[in-house]
Formats: C-alpha cells, structure tokens, sequence
C-alpha cells in the first residue's frame, strides 16, 4: 500500500494554532506572521488533505469533523514537541547536571549522601542517571559519571575517587565468630560480575583464608549487589560485598564485617570530557566527591 505523503508541518502548524485560539488573528500573534499568512497555510493544507478544516463566520471560526480529528492528533505531536524541546533547554541550563552511574552505588552511597550534597550546594541542579553500560560524557546524555573499573580511561578526564576492597559481611545476629563456621551458613554470589578481575567470589575466599570443606557453589545467586546486601541484613546469609557499598550498613549496625580478610576489588573514578571539566557545576561536582571520599578514606583508617 503506498503511503500518502503528509501536508507541510508549516501548515499543520499553523491549523493548529487557529484550531487552540478559534481565531486566525492570535494564530497569526503567537506564530509571528500576518493572518494572511494564516489564511494561506490554511489553503494550503484543505487542499493537501481535499477536505474543509474549519467553518468561518463572521464572528466564529469553528473545526468541522475532519477538523477535529486532524486537531487531536496535532494537539499532541506538538505537545510532545514543546516537552522535548524544553526538557533539552532545561538539561542546558547553567547548574544542570546530569550524573550517570550504576544503581547500586546510587542506592547504597551516593542516594544516602544526598542531603549533604544539598546542604552544601543548594543551587546546584542534578539529575540522577543509573546504567550498567557506559554513558558516553562527552555527548549530551551525561556530563560526568562515576565508574567503577581496574584501570582510567585514557580518552576521559579521570580523577580517581576509592581503591575499593571486598569484604565478609554478615548480620549482627549470626553466630559466626571463627572461619570454620562459615559452612554453617547460606552463601550469597552474585552473578555478572565485570569487576573487578579477578572476581571476588567464594573460591577465591576459600582459597586466601578457608576453611578447606567450604561448599562454595551451593547458595543463592543474585543478579543486583543491593538486593543481596538487604538478604546479608535480614540474616539471610553471609555476603562478600564491596567495602563501599555497606558503609552505611556497617554505619547503622546492620552489618558487620563477619571474619578478617579481604579481597582486591575495582577502582572508582569520576569521568568527564576534557570541554566538561572546565564548566563551574562540573569542578563542584567532583570537589564534592572528592572531598566525601576523602573523609570515608579517614574513617577507614581510624
């Protein structure tokens, strides 16, 4: 079947200015032409389409059938087109900011952190992205992120925020005191794991520090880091997790870190463009982190 070719967009425009105001003359004002102008698009798109859009009186312009179909489907391509269009001049705003990172470190660090974030910087405008895959900062989905990798991106702006480690963790209420113990209990593994490599994963955990008949592929498989932290915390079972993302589970008492020991994990950096690094909510952004970091840093070391 061949499709028929669609009118002008100038003159679905301007219908649907006359169709919004039932007057060629503010059609006219909003668009910035003459109503003849108006008049003409009109002319225009009748005959395109071979039917009557509108009945003119001398008092009244008012939409026929034809009319009224045309004008829901116009009334909602160009609302589309206005929330597009101020949703992007929103996002170029001077203080927007856009940050992009996984949901994990959203949930468990940064989302936690917020209000300081707030307090410090109250005129600062941030928009949160979450992704597993890489934003590329350098186009207009993302000014800067936080990854989490073994090694800086050379082709970005990289300035190196936490040498992550893994850690065993379990809740309070588990009787688990020496490493022997731990076959007592349900171990939790997560799936999918990129990084760090190699993966912190019970074998390595049975290998670095035992016990030697620990059964290190029976237990629960997540697929998300959070979820397997809220199972830890519920008593569930015992978790390797990354020292960063339990910080403030350890914090509230709601974890601790079960058995000496720890296992090499990834680095966190935060990412930019070089043309990005150089705008005023950008270096405010990465101070901030910076400076989070390093009072985390202090804490650890306490």
């Amino acid at each position: 079947m061949r499709t028929r070719r669609l009118p002008p967009l100038s003159a679905i425009r301007a219908f649907d200015a006359v169709a919004r105001h039932t007057s060629f003359k503010a059609a006219a004002e909003e668009i910035g032409v003459t109503p003849t102008a108006i008049s003409h698009q009109i002319r225009v798109l009748e005959a395109s389409l071979n039917l009557r859009l509108f009945t003119r009186s001398a008092r009244a312009v008012a939409l026929t059938h034809a009319g009224e179909i045309l004008f829901r489907a116009s009334g909602n391509i160009f609302a589309t087109l206005r929330e597009a269009v101020e949703a992007i001049d929103s996002a170029r705003q001077p203080g927007a900011l856009t940050l992009s990172t996984t949901s994990n470190f959203l949930t468990n660090w940064l989302v936690p952190r917020l209000p300081s974030l707030h307090q410090q910087h109250p005129s600062l405008e941030l928009r949160l992205h979450s992704s597993t895959d890489l934003v590329d900062v350098r186009g207009d989905m993302a000014d800067c992120a936080i990854r989490y990798s073994m090694q800086a991106d050379e082709a970005l702006e990289n300035t190196l925020l936490y040498r992550d480690r893994f850690v065993l963790v379990a809740s309070p209420q588990l009787e688990l005191r020496v490493t022997e113990d731990l076959s007592r209990f349900t171990l939790f593994h997560i799936e999918n794991r990129r990084v760090p490599q190699p993966e912190p994963d019970w074998p390595h955990w049975k290998a670095a520090f035992g016990p030697a008949d620990l059964p290190v592929h029976a237990g629960i498989h997540f697929d998300d880091e959070t979820h397997a932290i809220q199972a830890a915390i519920a008593g569930q079972g015992v978790l390797l997790a990354s020292e960063l993302l339990i910080q403030n589970a350890l914090a509230q008492g709601l974890l601790r870190v079960a058995l000496p020991g720890t296992l090499p994990g990834g680095n966190y950096y935060f990412v930019t463009s070089q043309q990005k690094a150089q705008r005023e909510e950008v270096r405010i952004m990465k101070a901030w982190l910076q400076q989070a970091f390093a009072n985390l840093n202090v804490q650890n070391n306490e």
